[in-house]
């Protein structure tokens, strides 16, 4: 079980040298390496290489869930054969537990999770368990407490045929495994009977199991579809299998062997923290902590499960106060140890925006954790049901490759300011022009110039500031009559245009990338999900409104990536719409030419004739139905958003603010600089005032603020 790379084309360009530099690395046991590569240069199909050549066990972590899907796609394709799996967070909708003192509002967790993602999750899991050759594409989830290896891999059940069980005795070890018994809806960790037959539907398989049983005997085992019912027929030279092992069908279980005593250590420290709550006069938080944790451990003494039961994580671990949780790393340190691998590989992708926010994870769970913690919500063990802290990741990393069109200097640093570069492209593209263009008229401009586009099939990026201006030029784009009258003409080809922000769904925001690409749209609109890593060969015009706008989408890193979206094509032009050249305008466009110059040197040298990327479009991530309710499921959300109860602050006398109704995204850094000053007069009013809770509230908002 081997990596074995399959693809239809050789390294060229730089990658040979960029393979060979980090295939060295990592055989001389190199802790850190840097790639700095271009976009359309191929570093995925490097790093492919590289985990051939080396045959490590590798984790590759994204930063946003666009991003690690298309990296899935492509590696699945480059290692068909190999166990290449995606591990991302499972909701659709999440909304923590929280509490807000000022109005004493407890705010219930809610999610919606997304079975097909929590089947590619478990299935993750089950590989790392069971085979040596395998890749994990992952969010930054990857850092969260998700239980310990060695118990997830204790409660597995293995079923023969001719096994001699009681039936009784399979179906209590599937309800061990939290497989729930169905005589309706079958659906994934699952069961149902049907005389003496048992339908099981893993927990992390498209397939079911039919298992016929006759006098405490396991007769037959079959596989079968689980909506149909029919049997999967065998593949030719395939021998039927007649043994099978099922795993669990969640990441959090319970030993019945440590059980009783992480219980009795549960009910003892409740016994200290009610306690310590009445002694400072905090009777109604101590009778709240009191039932709260007496519900959850009955449910767990009956069923071995309650939602939120990994709040109780570490007693069941066996950790200690503080002590970091297993996450989806240790995973890969079980795999590696069991398959007696050297180590395993992380691969860091776009690791100038990955790491600040593996960085930032920490701190703005434990900020909620103590609140619901000091108001008796949950017990202080909650705490150590969190993601790692960035000292606790690096630790756990054995041999890492931090993989960037634009490193920061902390990851330089990390490799002894050793940077590999891969800057030529395979077939000789060149990074696009860079025209700096006067902000007047603006969308006048980008209009004309995106209709000249559409005219040969071309497909156009657009950046803009905010949320709304996203939306509202998306809307503008779409109007006929609009265009026509801006362009003073009939245009027969109008623009076909959609907009791309977080509020989209995750398998969402891929679908809407293969129609741009397959022609249902012509221009994406979005703000900053169109930088890092998107893979859009057809795309040759990028437009960046307000490009002199200083600040968090408009820096020097943030330019050159964005940029960077028309690199795969021989027409690639970026505009650049500003009135001034702001420092980090000038530094985009010296970087760019640099890199734009030694291409053109390379194939003046080796005589190569550019031509634009020709990519098939992969299949969907997961074929799937669209839910008929997933608009009304979402309108339902943005009205329970709208009812929160909200926080008025008195700026002035004639001007009051909702402090609920503040949307970051929305706002351009101008407006978020100027609120960010009010906010911090507000603040510290309210612990002048003594209203710690408000001051809190304000504080959180502000590095909501200061993040975007």
């Amino acid at each position: 079980m081997k990596f074995k790379l399959e693809a239809k084309y050789q390294a060229t360009g730089d990658q040979p040298q960029a393979i060979e530099q980090l295939s060295r690395g990592i055989e001389e046991n190199k802790k850190n390496q840097v790639l700095l590569g271009v976009t359309g240069s191929g570093k995925t199909f490097t790093v492919a290489k590289v985990i051939e050549r080396t045959q490590r066990p590798t984790l590759v972590i994204a930063h946003n869930k666009t991003l690690a899907a298309q990296l899935y796609q492509e590696l699945r394709d480059f290692f068909p054969k190999n166990a290449v799996s995606y591990f991302v967070s499972y909701y659709d909708y999440y909304q923590p537990e929280a509490y807000l003192p000022s109005s004493d509002t407890y705010i219930e967790k809610e999610a919606m999770i997304n079975d097909e993602i929590d089947k590619l999750r478990l299935a993750a899991t089950t590989n790392l368990l069971t085979r040596p050759d395998n890749i994990v594409v992952a969010s930054v989830s990857c850092i969260y407490n998700l239980g310990s290896p060695v118990e997830y891999g204790r409660f597995i059940l293995e079923i023969v045929e001719g096994e001699v069980i009681e039936r009784k005795t399979l179906l209590l070890q599937l309800s061990n495994l939290q497989y729930k018994r169905t005589s309706t809806d079958f659906e994934r960790g699952s069961y149902r009977l049907r005389g003496d037959t048992i339908q099981l539907w893993p927990a992390y398989s498209d397939k079911a199991i039919k298992i016929d049983t006759l006098n405490n005997q396991i007769t037959q085992i079959e596989e079968i579809d689980p909506i149909s019912g029919q049997k999967i027929p065998l593949k030719p030279g395939e021998k039927k299998q007649t043994h099978f092992v099922i795993y669990p069908a969640k990441h959090y279980l319970l030993d019945p062997r440590s059980q009783k005593k992480a219980l009795q250590e549960i009910r003892q420290d409740t016994s200290q923290r009610v306690k310590e709550l009445s002694a400072v006069g905090k009777t109604l938080e101590a009778y709240r902590l009191q039932q709260k944790v007496n519900y959850d451990l009955e449910r767990i003494e009956e069923f071995g499960f309650v939602n939120g039961i990994e709040n109780y994580s570490r007693y069941f671990d066996g950790r200690q106060a503080g002590e970091a949780p297993y996450t989806l790393i240790d995973y890969l340190i079980f795999n590696q140890k069991k398959f007696n691998k050297a180590s395993f590989m992380t691969v860091i992708d776009e690791s100038h925006m990955t790491i600040p926010q593996i960085k930032g994870m920490f701190f703005g769970d434990r900020s909620r954790k103590e609140t619901l913690i000091e108001y008796g919500f949950r017990l202080p063990s909650a705490m150590d049901n969190r993601p790692l802290n960035f000292t606790e990741f690096l630790a756990r990393q054995q041999q890492t490759i931090y993989l960037s069109a634009t490193p920061k200097p902390w990851e330089i640093n990390q490799s002894q300011g050793e940077v590999v570069e891969q800057l030529i492209r395979p077939t000789g593209l060149i990074d696009p022009q860079v025209e700096v263009r006067p902000s007047q008229n603006q969308i006048e401009d980008l209009i004309k110039e995106i209709v000249k586009r559409v005219a040969i099939g071309e497909r156009a990026l657009v950046t803009t500031l905010t949320k709304k201006m996203a939306e509202a030029l998306t809307d503008y784009l779409n109007d006929p009559e609009k265009i026509n009258k801006l362009l003073a003409k009939k245009t027969k080809q109008l623009p076909k245009v959609a907009y791309l922000h977080s509020d989209i769904n995750t398998l969402d925001r891929n679908d809407i990338l293969d129609d741009l690409r397959s022609g249902k749209y012509d221009v994406l609109v979005g703000i900053n999900l169109l930088r890092e890593g998107l893979d859009l060969p057809e795309v040759s015009l990028i437009g960046i409104l307000d490009a002199d706008k200083e600040g968090f989408l408009r820096n020097d890193i943030a330019l050159i990536q964005t940029i960077g979206r028309a690199a795969r094509h021989i027409n690639g032009l970026a505009i650049l719409y500003a009135d001034t050249v702001t420092q980090s305008m000038q530094k985009a466009i010296d970087e760019t030419a640099r890199r734009r110059q030694k291409q053109i040197n390379y194939n003046q040298q080796h005589q190569i004739n550019p031509t634009s990327i020709n990519k098939p479009i992969r299949s969907k991530l997961l074929q799937r139905e669209k839910d008929g309710n997933e608009w009304q499921k979402e309108l339902n959300r943005t009205q329970k958003n709208q009812n929160k109860k909200a926080i008025y602050l008195q700026i002035n006398k004639h001007q009051k603010l909702n402090l609920t109704a503040i949307k970051s995204e929305e706002l351009t850094p101008e407006e978020r600089v100027k609120l960010v000053k009010q906010l911090r007069l507000q603040m510290n009013k309210a612990a002048r005032d003594l209203d710690f809770e408000l001051a809190a509230i304000i504080r959180d908002k502000i590095a909501e603020l200061k993040l975007i």
